[in-house]
């Protein structure tokens, strides 16, 4: 199995943090070399582990956006 390379191109955001320090954050990361897409899953707090996550391209963050805007969270 090959290597995974990211490089994290921007923090956007924490959404949650656990006793261990692990937090589930929204990044703009650029996986394998290839053009940055928005992520969201647990990291380990000096970035070096990782959980599994998504990824989203622009327009389906977009999306997620309408659908979220939608909705009634109260």
């Amino acid at each position: 199995m090959s290597d995974i390379n990211y490089k994290i191109m921007a923090e956007i955001g924490v959404i949650s943090e656990d006793k261990a320090g692990w937090k589930k954050e929204l990044n703009l990361i650029a996986w394998n070399g290839r053009a940055p897409k928005f992520d969201l899953r647990d990291w380990a707090p000096d970035h070096a582990k990782m959980g599994k996550g998504i990824t989203l391209t622009n327009e389906e963050v977009a999306q997620l956006q309408t659908i979220l805007n939608e909705m009634n969270l109260k």
